[in-house]
């Protein structure tokens, strides 16, 4: 098993071409997608064709279901609905049709892996999973050794003992015979952690690593400022948060 997993590109063709090149400089030809490939960025078509090309699994953020039009935008902050329209717009047919096509959830590796984008518990619901306490209610709503997820936008890796003690990771740690996982691989086109680079993990049989890579944001900002996207989600990219 060795897999990397990329989530949360919304729309950033510049930090996902980074990321799937030094994804390739490291021989790894398995991608798993937990999801958001629209949203806040300036280019949704490139990211979905090139998505649906590169991943071995696809699933669906809340932003590719405000798209599809299975999410209320209502609750969207005026910054991300506006985004959403203004992707609607610019969207295509072929890929409105192949984000329809992305999963909610998917198993693998003989169930020991589950793979979603928000949180176990309620994975349509798109709650956010920040802290032990979240954590701690999200174990008892998988039996997989291992949860991978995006969503939050923050990368971390939290280990489950089977005493019920937990233990948190910033940037890698070994897989255990007897622990539990609960993993975010943070975001490739819109990092809120405080590093504006781009993130995505490796996880293979012994261990998982979070990766960080730089990207052009000066190019994807330039071409936010010419669609007219929201100046909150132009300058919030080099800031990473």
């Amino acid at each position: 098993m060795r897999y990397a997993v990329i989530s949360d590109v919304h729309g950033n063709i510049e930090a996902l071409k980074s990321v799937l090149k030094d994804i390739k400089k490291k021989k790894i030809t398995d991608i798993l997608f937990l999801g958001d490939a629209v949203g806040y960025g300036p280019d949704p078509d490139e990211c979905i064709a090139i998505l649906n090309s590169e991943c071995k699994i696809l699933l669906a953020g809340n932003h590719d279901w405000a798209v599809l039009g299975l999410t209320d935008i209502d609750f969207f902050n005026p910054y991300a609905k506006a985004a959403i329209l203004w992707t609607k717009e610019k969207i295509s047919k072929e890929n409105l049709s192949i984000l329809k096509t992305f999963l909610i959830s998917k198993e693998i590796e003989n169930k020991k892996i589950l793979l979603v984008h928000s949180t176990p518990k309620e994975p349509k619901e798109w709650h956010y999973l920040l802290t032990l306490w979240d954590a701690e209610v999200n174990f008892h709503y998988f039996d997989n050794k291992i949860c991978l997820l995006g969503h939050s936008h923050q990368p971390f890796i939290i280990e489950r003992m089977p005493s019920g003690e937990m233990l948190t990771y910033r940037n890698e740690a070994k897989i255990g015979e007897t622990e539990r996982y609960i993993i975010n691989v943070g975001s490739v086109g819109q990092p809120r952690d405080g590093d504006p680079r781009a993130c995505y993990a490796i996880i293979d049989d012994i261990s998982v690593k979070l990766y960080r890579v730089e990207y052009d944001i000066e190019k994807t900002q330039g071409k936010m400022r010419m669609y007219g996207l929201p100046f909150p989600l132009i300058e919030r990219l080099e800031r990473g948060v």
